[in-house]
């Protein structure tokens, strides 16, 4: 079977059966029609949800399909309304004793209007705060039969699922692009219930028991006495905790490399982090690790590129997610499994598969791919659906079940003890984005925000008075859960680990020595800049200890960084064979849903700016224009960014389709951007733009007299691209962008 083939059919079919021949457009439009000049004063039904949004499956609190339109829970009534249904004259004037007397405590609609309003917040949550979410549905391979018998993994069956991405220290406030892991939670509707994949783009973790879960993320959040600083693990508290609890030196490392800072959720790795365990239909247990691959492949951010993101657009990864679904350009990624032998050790070439620090290179256990998931429709309203979406490790499926590492333990605990609070009870599951696709009976009753309208009289088992129901699923029931069977070996009660959790280095070191001399340069660069935020110099040098352990270049190099002498490693250094898949550099990946500028002279030649928009479109990426002014320029060729709006981090490659001069804006006072150095002749703002675009490594193209930017930059080498027309050169730098950047402008000294 080629894999690779039946991805791309399997992603094309959801794509056509979503958009058939519908016309892309560029996203952003916050309504689903323009409004009108003039207040709307004409009563009329509630507007649609945009085309690119849908919602939980209308299904009831005990999991039965009603055959309702998705937007049969949005607003109905035409007219403003009570909670209670009640029509409203006024909801501008509180109800006085007289026009300028005091409002009277009579005015039930005040009440409800304030008191609701007084409600609306719910505790954010711990970790993961800041979040997106998106629909989506998973297409099973089959290939994974032979070890596993979940249904939904079975070829060509459809499963629909909601995916919510992350950071993790930051508040709901925070920025997007801050160094940080990222959460990646999967929550499955399959027809045995809901299967939650609750990982993060980083494979491993920063402690080997739950116990700890609280300590390091203590550490890692703001200081408790300044409630500073804020989404950044650049300061005292964090660096105090990793350099003592060397464990979580191999996550730490992760998180200093390029992929604390992805470019998009669409370009970034999930993983499940644990090992599972999982049977097939022949009662026959592997363990298992999940990982979720990108089909655009994986990408990150430069510094500079998440320093400027976070100021100009701190929203930056929630709204490519839109804006990429609502244009067509829909994320899909692969789910895989490393598979390995469930035997009594739990071990697999030497590495322990219960130790959540620790991975298993891809050389050694292939990930075989088992399904695609393509992310298909954008929430209809974000509390109800990304606030509220609960996930829960515990959440299994027939066939997958949990393993004894002692992190996913604790998890198995606390995911659903958090919700009880955030959602205000124990009925969580009930919320329309929590309810499974299948029918339920629980015998469980009552308490808050209770939905379902329990009938019987008997919610216990065994009971006569219900005729018996619910009955349990015996052995002859097909698609019951149970635990499966595994021997616990026989033990006392301590409080310890096992030797093989002892070694916190030599796979910190795999991971450096993967990594390309490029990706060593910005880990350096991590490092240097974190721990010269912090203040006291004893954990600067605690981490130096850690960093001689790990590697003597990578100490000696933030040594230097921070002027404090390298000290000598206290172990051997193990030398590990480099694996090639942690690496980020060296392949090359589809162009779709990249972002391409479109520098235009409105003085200049236009011709092909229409026809060069069409073919970004056709190829899959969305083309935004950008002119000195808004509106429309030439002949009704429309304006969507100016020089004063446009930053670089925005577009994965430009194109320069003139040379423009300075606008009446490009004024210093009104643009700060506008004092950039550079020529007289050509607006400051698009010199910027190109001179950071040159820095970041990415594509630029240029044809007609667009080339007088890049001679008067002298910008020329890899991924700059001139040519005699604009498909020439778009051909050019969309070739560029397969590698994601070109990387030879970076000079690594290392």
């Amino acid at each position: 079977m080629d894999l690779k083939q039946l991805a791309k059919e399997t992603f094309d079919r959801v794509v056509h059966g979503l958009t058939g021949d519908a016309e892309r457009a560029i996203p952003g439009a916050p309504g689903v029609a323009p409004p009108s000049l003039a207040e709307p004063t004409e009563p009329r039904e509630p507007l649609p949800p945009k085309p690119d949004q849908s919602a939980p499956a209308t299904r009831t609190a005990t999991g039965v399909e009603t055959g309702a339109p998705l937007t049969a829970r949005a607003q109905q009534e035409t007219f403003l309304t009570t909670s209670a249904g009640v029509r409203l004259r006024d909801t501008d004037h509180s109800l006085k004793a007289g026009e300028r007397g005091p409002t009277l405590l009579q005015d039930h609609h005040l009440r409800e209007k304030i008191t609701h309003f007084d409600h609306e917040r719910i505790p954010e949550r711990v970790v993961h705060a800041r979040g997106a979410g998106a629909h989506g549905v998973f297409v099973g391979y089959g290939t994974a039969d032979a070890v596993c018998r979940a249904t939904f993994l079975r070829e060509g069956v459809e499963t629909p699922t909601f995916v919510r991405f992350s950071t993790v220290l930051g508040s709901r406030g925070s920025a997007d692009t801050v160094r940080d892991t990222r959460g990646f939670a999967t929550k499955f509707y399959t027809d045995e219930g809901n299967f939650d994949l609750v990982g993060n783009n980083i494979p491993v973790f920063f402690i080997q028991d739950g116990i700890k879960f609280p300590d390091v993320i203590h550490a890692g959040k703001p200081h408790p006495d300044r409630e500073i600083p804020q989404a950044q693990s650049a300061h005292d508290t964090f660096w105090d905790f990793v350099s003592l609890h060397t464990e979580a030196q191999h996550h730490t490392m992760w998180n200093m490399s390029d992929r604390g800072i992805p470019r998009s959720y669409r370009m970034m790795e999930g993983f499940g982090v644990h090992t599972f365990r999982v049977e097939n239909a022949a009662g026959e247990t592997s363990l298992v690790k999940f990982h979720w691959k990108p089909r655009l492949g994986v990408h990150s951010l430069t510094w500079e590129e998440a320093q400027i993101a976070a100021g100009v657009d701190p929203d930056f990864h929630r709204r490519d997610l839109y804006d990429a679904i609502e244009a067509g350009a829909f994320p899909a990624w692969e789910l895989g499994l490393q598979v390995f032998p469930d035997n009594p050790e739990q071990m697999f070439d030497g590495i322990d598969l219960l130790d959540p620090t620790k991975i298993v290179p891809e050389e050694l256990a292939p990930v075989q791919p088992v399904g695609l998931m393509v992310l298909t429709a954008n929430p209809t309203n974000f509390f109800a659906e990304t606030e509220q979406v609960a996930f829960h490790v515990g959440h299994l499926v027939p066939g997958i079940d949990a393993t004894d590492d002692p992190l996913v333990q604790a998890r198995l605990f606390s995911y659903v003890d958090t919700q009880l609070t955030r959602l205000g009870g124990p009925n969580f599951n009930q919320l329309p984005v929590n309810r499974p696709h299948t029918e339920v009976n629980d015998m469980l009753r009552d308490g808050f925000h209770q939905h379902a309208v329990h009938a019987g009289v008997a919610p216990y088992r065994p009971n006569s008075l219900d005729g018996g129901c619910p009955f349990h699923a015996g052995a002859d029931v097909e698609g019951a859960f149970e635990h499966l069977a595994v021997r616990v070996a026989e033990g006392t009660k301590v409080r310890a680990q096992p030797a093989s959790y002892d070694d916190h280095f030599s796979q910190v070191r795999l991971f450096w020595k993967s990594m390309t001399p490029v990706e060593q340069e910005h880990i350096i660069r991590a490092y240097t800049f974190e721990l010269g935020k912090c203040y006291e110099q004893t954990i600067k040098e605690r981490q130096l200890e850690c960093l001689a352990n790990i590697d003597p270049v990578l100490c000696a190099e933030v040594a230097t960084g921070l002027g404090l002498p390298a000290p000598s490693p206290t172990i051997e250094l193990a030398e590990p064979v480099p694996s090639p898949a942690l690496s980020q550099v060296g392949e090359t990946w589809p162009s779709d849903g990249r972002i391409v500028g479109i520098v235009v002279d409105p003085d200049g030649d236009l011709s092909g700016v229409d026809a060069i928009s069409t073919t970004i479109f056709e190829a899959g990426m969305m083309p935004l224009v950008i002119a000195p002014h808004g509106g429309t320029v030439g002949d009704g060729i429309t304006v969507q960014r100016t020089f004063a709006t446009a930053r670089s981090v925005e577009f994965d490659a430009v194109l320069l389709a003139g040379a423009p001069v300075p606008a009446p804006d490009a004024l210093p006072l009104r643009d700060e951007k506008a004092g950039a150095a550079g020529t007289t002749t050509i607006d400051p703002r698009v010199v910027l733009l190109v001179e950071e675009c040159f820095r970041q490594a990415k594509a630029i193209g240029a044809w007609g007299a667009g080339a007088a930017v890049l001679d008067a930059l002298g910008a020329d080498g890899l991924g700059i691209v001139r040519g005699e027309n604009g498909a020439e050169v778009l051909a050019g730098v969309q070739e560029a962008m397969a590698l994601h950047r070109a990387w030879d402008r970076f000079a690594p000294a290392v």
